[in-house]
């Protein structure tokens, strides 16, 4: 029976499971089966950098056939706990500039997969706020800085910053309290706009950040009528 290791960067939600049924439906198109002739052992990281980290030395040490790694996040530590395993990565921006394959037509070494977006996209998020809210001058970026997908995408939104009329800040992605503090701090003053970068610690909390947003900009609006005097707009 041949083994297979899926290291996924995110939790065990609706999402997640989404995902990975689908994977398993792909599998039995082709004719492999989970406990007929492929046993698939799955560990879920919750976007945990550590604990991604200790799940990716634990799944290399099972000696799996191949492993299925989801994002960079996973992709890495697998990369660095093992250069034999074969190892297929998916949602994974940059793997050239992150060293996991040496180039997108010959990878090399034990890694091969798939990427979901170029950097360059991150002009195209401008492009498109300034289009919803032509308006903003400040565009807070939230990013995973300890992956080199953060880092990256963030870069290519403040390089094209200038050419759209605004200022771009990094907002890192660390923990609840920071991602709420933050994106407050940031609403206090009219004209920002706000670009959640892709990573698992966005997914993982992507509620957090979407009701966090409404929230701050409802308090703002409230904020400016109460200064026009126009308190007859205010709503509960």
């Amino acid at each position: 029976m041949r083994r297979i290791g899926v290291l996924m960067n995110i939790s065990d939600d609706a999402e997640g499971k989404a995902r990975l049924a689908a994977f398993r439906r792909s599998l039995e198109q082709l004719g492999w089966v989970d406990g007929r002739n492929v046993r698939i052992d799955t560990k879920w990281s919750g976007g945990d950098v550590e604990r991604v980290r200790r799940l990716a030395t634990e799944m290399v040490a099972q000696s799996p056939d191949v492993i299925l790694a989801s994002g960079s996040a996973a992709a890495a530590p697998l990369l660095q706990a093992t250069r034999t395993v074969p190892i297929v990565f998916v949602n994974t921006p940059d793997p050239v500039g992150a060293g996991y394959v040496k180039s997108l037509a010959r990878p090399g070494g034990n890694a091969t997969g798939f990427l979901h977006f170029e950097y360059s996209i991150g002009s195209k998020w401008l492009d498109l706020l300034k289009q919803i809210a032509p308006e903003v001058n400040r565009v807070a970026v939230l990013r995973d800085a300890a992956i080199s997908a953060g880092l990256g995408q963030y870069g290519a939104v403040q390089s094209a910053a200038a050419s759209f009329g605004v200022e771009a800040s990094a907002v890192d992605l660390r923990d609840v309290s920071e991602i709420e503090r933050d994106i407050a701090a940031f609403a206090t003053t009219p004209g920002g706009g706000l670009i959640v970068s892709a990573s698992p610690v966005a997914t993982l909390h992507r509620d957090l950040i979407a009701g966090g947003s409404a929230q701050a900009t409802r308090d703002l609006l409230r904020t400016l009528l109460r200064r026009r005097g126009r308190s007859d707009l205010l709503w509960a």
